[in-house]
């Protein structure tokens, strides 16, 4: 059993009958009344976030986790394959249990955590950042650049991806994960 004050982003707990990840927390102290726990929990399960909150000192409890390391081979449909990078076996998951599936390229290592009781896939975690090639954006206009502005952009997954004027088709781009946004043009 852990409390309250062991809540981390990443932590898998049981709640409600299923297996939540959590995806964000803040731990709130109001000036009056006493300190709690505001969260957004991901289902294993069914892919659905909800938001909780918990008292401080709340007891909850954790699922014991194993995480591997295993590369992306290919989707089909809503299934994507993965294969160990140790002991080369193979596992397909389903779409939902993915948090950025327009953004996997062949080839690239993610982390997969792995309930211990039962050895079931229970999330897929992506690496900060992928680098991708544009396939397709309109070409930017000259002087257009008084403000932040942006262009949408697809990148060779199929993703599309909000890009500064400056970049054009064939550039490679570095995009945070997490958020699905560019960060920066990649380096050659």
């Amino acid at each position: 059993m852990a409390t309250t004050s062991d809540i981390r982003k990443g932590l898998c707990i049981r709640y409600n009958h299923d297996i939540f990840k959590i995806i964000e927390f803040l731990h709130v102290k109001p000036g009056k009344g006493p300190a709690f726990v505001r969260t957004k929990l991901k289902s294993v399960t069914t892919g659905k976030v909800i938001d909780n909150t918990f008292s401080a000192g709340h007891k909850i409890e954790d699922v014991r986790v194993e995480t591997r390391s295993y590369q992306f081979l290919y989707a089909d449909g809503s299934t994507y394959h993965f294969m160990n990078t140790d002991d080369y076996n193979q596992i397909a998951l389903q779409e939902s249990t993915l948090d950025a599936p327009g953004l996997l390229k062949e080839g690239v290592v993610v982390t997969i955590m792995f309930n211990t009781e039962d050895s079931m896939p229970l999330s897929v975690d992506m690496p900060a950042s992928v680098i991708l090639e544009i396939t397709h954006t309109e070409p930017g206009v000259k002087g257009n650049t008084a403000t932040n502005a942006t262009k949408p952009a697809t990148v060779e997954t199929g993703a599309r991806v909000n890009v500064p004027l400056f970049i054009n088709e064939g550039d490679k781009i570095k995009i945070d994960t997490e958020k699905g946004t560019y960060m920066e043009r990649a380096k050659d």
